[in-house]
């Protein structure tokens, strides 16, 4: 099933295509497939829009009059229209636990009204093109969440990304700006901050990836690694994160949506799943012996982050609960669990020749 295409105002006819995300040829961690960029016709009215009050109320007590609305870049998107239903379905499922106890407040669209804002979106379009020439037909467009303050996100619409804001907590993936994937938006909430108003913004993002490389935590690149590549992802099968290097920050992210919503101010305790509860660990496995196995898996600054923590936790800073946490973060659970599997077995079949070597032993020999 494919949403009837939205338009965007002003801006030469250019369209952006909004499929459902339940299509069965949409891939598992992309809302749709954002790939067809020719001109077409919208449903999506304006009379839609001036058919709602401005003092229609919202479900969190917010009136609109009360709302502190973006530039005139921006315009509002209602309940009922299926754009914003599906953002909100999909931002809502996305937050777990934390999803029944968020409100959306509003949703903005991105009007590209002025000349430099079409500018930018025709650029965007010539990327897209070029990209999908160098990846044989394939520019591998992606919606990607991005989270800011109110002021930053106006600054991001107005002017783009600055170099301020390439992502600087511990530069954990290399030196860039970082995206959620439209179905795992978790990781972006938590680093949003709340505002006065008690709401938090994030924007909805096209993101170019073109080519994507897996990027290691304690990663210090900023560029792709070879001309093969174009991007970068923690986890190419199952990404958390879209690495934009800071040199495409402005070229290959289009801001098309801002949410603005409303959850509790302590997160702590809300994105926990069944899954993530299934600590896999083992009492009797050493962390020394741990990333001495892992070492042989992962690259030397990966391993030097565990270490990092590791001694962290020696020293206190950290719980072993959070150091366990750090770790399934940096590795994921199938290569941890793959070596615990590993070490248990080990330990198993050298328990079982001791036990054979002291049988023999106690064992007298028979004349």
């Amino acid at each position: 099933m494919e949403y009837s295409p939205i338009q965007v105002r002003n801006t030469n006819e250019i369209t952006h295509e909004f499929k459902d995300f339940t299509s069965q040829h949409t891939p598992e961690h992309s809302l749709h497939n954002p790939s067809n960029y020719q001109s077409t016709h919208s449903r999506h009215s304006h009379d839609q829009e001036s058919a709602v009050s401005d003092s229609e109320s919202f479900s969190s007590g917010v009136s609109y009059d009360q709302f502190q609305s973006f530039n005139d870049g921006m315009t509002r998107l209602f309940e009922g229209d299926r754009v914003h239903d599906l953002i909100k379905q999909r931002l809502v499922s996305g937050l777990g636990l934390l999803g029944k106890k968020a409100t959306v407040v509003a949703i903005h669209r991105n009007t590209y009204s002025g000349v430099l804002q079409q500018a930018r979106v025709q650029s965007f379009q010539i990327i897209a093109k070029a990209m999908e020439k160098k990846c044989g037909g394939d520019a591998n467009l992606k919606f990607g969440w991005y989270g800011g303050t109110r002021d930053e996100i106006c600054e991001i619409m107005k002017h783009g990304f600055s170099a301020r804001m390439i992502d600087s907590s511990c530069r954990l993936y290399g030196s860039g700006i970082y995206l959620s994937p439209d179905n795992s938006p978790v990781e972006c909430v938590k680093k949003l901050n709340v505002g006065k108003d008690g709401l938090r913004h994030m924007m909805l993002c096209r993101v170019i990836l073109g080519k994507a490389e897996v990027v290691h935590p304690g990663s210090d690149q900023y560029h792709p690694s070879s001309d093969e590549f174009d991007s970068g992802m923690d986890n190419l099968s199952s990404p958390k994160k879209y690495i934009v290097w800071s040199a495409h920050m402005n070229t290959h992210i289009l801001p098309e949506y801002v949410i603005s919503f409303r959850a509790p101010s302590n997160l702590k305790g809300y994105f926990r799943t069944p899954e993530s509860t299934r600590t896999p660990t083992s009492p009797w496995m050493p962390f020394p012996s741990l990333i001495s196995a892992l070492s042989k898996f992962l690259p030397p600054t990966t391993t030097k982050l565990i270490i990092k923590y590791y001694r962290d936790h020696r020293a206190k800073k950290i719980s072993r609960q959070e150091l366990i946490q750090q770790v399934r973060k940096i590795i994921g659970d199938k290569l941890l669990i793959s070596v615990i599997k590993s070490f248990r077995t080990k330990m198993l079949v050298t328990s079982s020749n001791l036990e054979k070597k002291q049988w023999f032993k106690q064992e007298p020999v028979l004349e």
